[in-house]
Formats: C-alpha cells, structure tokens, sequence
C-alpha cells in the first residue's frame, strides 16, 4: 500500500530498488544510494481513501505516503536533477481543506477523502513553492504537476459508501476511464515544454488529449513548506 518500486535507465541499463514513501528512514536511505544525475522525478505512488492510521513517523497515512514522503525524496535528490519534477495530484484537490494547525488529523473527525483531498492540495502547494524556490536560485530544473482525472487504476478500492458506488457505476460512461489516458497527463508533464509550476490534466472527450488547467496562488505554500521541512528533518 505504502510502498513503490522506482526504476530508472542509464543507456540500456535498468534498476529497480525498494522505496517506502510512508518510512522516513526508507526514503533517504534510497535518496543516499542515488549518484549521478537525474532528468526528471516523477511523483506518483499515492494511497486514497484509506482507513485512519499513522506511519512509524507519526503521519498520518495520506499526508505521509502523498506529501511527506516525496517532499523529502524531491529535496534530497535536488542535486541530482537537471530537468524536472513532476509531482502527481488530483480533481479532488479543489475539495481539499489545509490544516495546517491540524495536518496529521490529531483534532478534528477523520474523513478518508478530505484526507486524501487535503494531501493532493498538498501536491500543489508543493509544486509551487519549490519552484518559487528554483527560479530564486537561478535553477533551471522545473517543477510541475498533473492530474490523472477519472481513471479505472484501482487505487480507490478503499473507498466506499454510497458516493463509492456511484463512481463505479459511471465507469463505463465517464470520460477518463482508460488508465493509459490518465497517465498521458503526467508523461505530458514529464516531456513537453511547459512552464514551471503548470498544471497538467485530461483534455478531449476521453481525457487522450492532455491540457493545461489553472493554477493556484495559495499564500499557505511557503508555510506548508516551513512547517514539511520541520517535520521530515
């Protein structure tokens, strides 16, 4: 649930090695084993709608897999990146309410999908804090961010109720069902020249033409920046 395979090429070499977003200690020890430059991270492995829990860093399960894990990763492996990052958000994002007092769920009701939608902000505010970061530093690395949309991937199975149902009775009609058009707009991300802090998602009448969506201008950025940095540290 927690954990990703990452794989990378070096001519036609291939590796793979062990990355657990929701373990700290995981991620700088792959962030450590990592030399030589890297063209472009993509952040993607994310969990939805999971049942309250907190990680062995004491994260509650959404914020650590989707925004802790990668916030650390990304800052670690900077100064191997020439081209860009790509981190990974979601629709659901616009629903998301931040906490930043309360980011780990420790003094309010826990809701699976406003965890979820709360760590997708998260992604966003991300994304644009590092590159106002980048571009201060003369960085030509750029950051960025896509959406899936709606996409038969299974990363929901965790979700239920009746809103649950619902969403899978409309699969077969919706338009971004194919889970090769919600991965078009991160490869879209990953390749074509946009601009820093773009944000990608589904075009077209099945979501197989990507295109560039609004993007935010959140003052709680440089905050939830501050407040990431602390708590990976």
């Amino acid at each position: 649930m927690t954990s990703s395979s990452t794989s990378h090429t070096c001519g036609r070499e291939r590796s793979i090695r062990h990355l657990d977003l929701a373990d700290l200690a995981s991620v700088r020890e792959f962030a450590g084993g990592w030399s030589g430059d890297l063209d472009v991270l993509i952040n993607n492995a994310g969990v939805m709608a999971v049942p309250y829990g907190k990680t062995a860093d004491g994260f509650e399960t959404h914020m650590a897999v989707n925004h802790f894990g990668p916030f650390l990763l990304t800052n670690l492996l900077l100064p191997h990146l020439t081209g860009r990052v790509v981190t990974v958000s979601s629709g659901l994002s616009r629903r998301g309410r931040l906490r930043l007092d309360d980011l780990n769920w420790e003094h309010r009701r826990y809701s699976e999908m406003g965890a979820y939608a709360q760590s997708k902000l998260a992604n966003l505010l991300f994304t644009q804090e590092l590159q106002r970061r980048l571009t201060e530093s003369g960085s030509a690395v750029r950051a960025v961010a896509a959406h899936p949309g709606v996409a038969r991937t299974g990363i929901d199975r965790h979700y239920g109720g009746v809103q649950a149902l619902a969403l899978r009775a409309l699969y077969p009609v919706i338009a971004q069902k194919k889970a090769e058009y919600g991965a078009l707009p991160i490869l879209f991300a990953a390749t074509e020249d946009i601009p820093g802090n773009a944000y990608v998602g589904p075009g077209g009448r099945k979501g197989e033409r990507p295109k560039l969506e609004r993007r935010r201008d959140d003052a709680d950025a440089r905050e939830l920046w501050e407040i990431s940095a602390r708590l990976t540290s």
